[in-house]
């Protein structure tokens, strides 16, 4: 019983979790149609300007625990990858991937490990950011890490292939994002109208006052009649 309410749990945050990522411009799903909740199948898209990777469409997997979100998930890039944090079959290398829990002999503390407080989205924005700074003190591909530190217009020379490579894989018909703002609201072509329609409006006074003519008059009069009175007390 127990074990059915927290799979029941598991499927409710993930769908909730899937649900916010599909309104995000830099991911796709691409099984959209046929969606297992606990594996998804999706791609990474980097559309930062300043990165190496940037234009790169990046399919991967997703998988996670019956437990989630207590234990963390898996991922791996479904196409090859040279970059320090990634291994050979695509498997990433990064702390927020490992189990909960302060690790004494990779020197991991707990604050940078999963935690049930962490999301997909967490981790997905959190490999984007490892993609141009990666972790090379500990490196999956030593080589790539390698070429990182000393060799690094070859490596910026690679990882451009890479994205080549990945563009092959951008669905037909789908439109790669260029930049994670929105468009523009359209312009409105003529708004003479409105002010054309304003200005027949011959009651409409920005200027004048609400006090009319027989107001004032009204005023005037009440104002005459107390100087009256004043005088007639004088005289008495």
């Amino acid at each position: 019983m127990l074990e059915a309410t927290g799979l029941t749990a598991a499927k409710a945050r993930l769908m909730g979790e899937m649900r916010a990522l599909q309104k995000e411009k830099w991911i796709h799903f691409t099984n959209e149609d046929d969606i297992n909740i606990f594996k998804w199948q999706l791609a990474l898209m980097v559309i930062n300007n300043d990165s190496v990777f940037n234009g790169g469409y990046f399919k991967a997997e997703m998988v996670f625990p019956t437990d989630y979100p207590y234990s963390p998930p898996k991922f791996r890039f479904l196409v090859p990858f040279n970059h320090p944090n990634v291994y050979p079959d695509g498997q990433l290398c990064i702390s927020i991937l490992h189990k909960p829990g302060e690790d004494i002999m990779s020197g991991e503390d707990a604050s940078e490990r999963w935690s049930p407080l962490h999301g997909a989205e967490s981790v997905l924005r959190s490999i984007l950011l490892l993609l141009d700074d990666p972790e090379i003190s500990s490196p999956a591909n030593v080589d790539a890490s390698v070429l990182y530190r000393d060799r690094r217009e070859e490596y910026n020379r690679r990882a451009k292939d890479t994205v080549e490579r990945s563009k092959k894989d951008i669905p037909e018909g789908f439109e790669m994002p260029r930049s994670f703002e929105s468009a523009p609201p359209p312009k409105i072509e003529n708004d003479d109208d409105f002010w054309a329609e304003s200005g027949d409006d011959e009651d409409f006074d920005f200027g004048g006052s609400d006090t009319g003519d027989d107001d004032m008059e009204d005023f005037e009069d009440g104002e005459g009649e107390e100087e009256d009175e004043e005088d007639s007390e004088d005289e008495k």
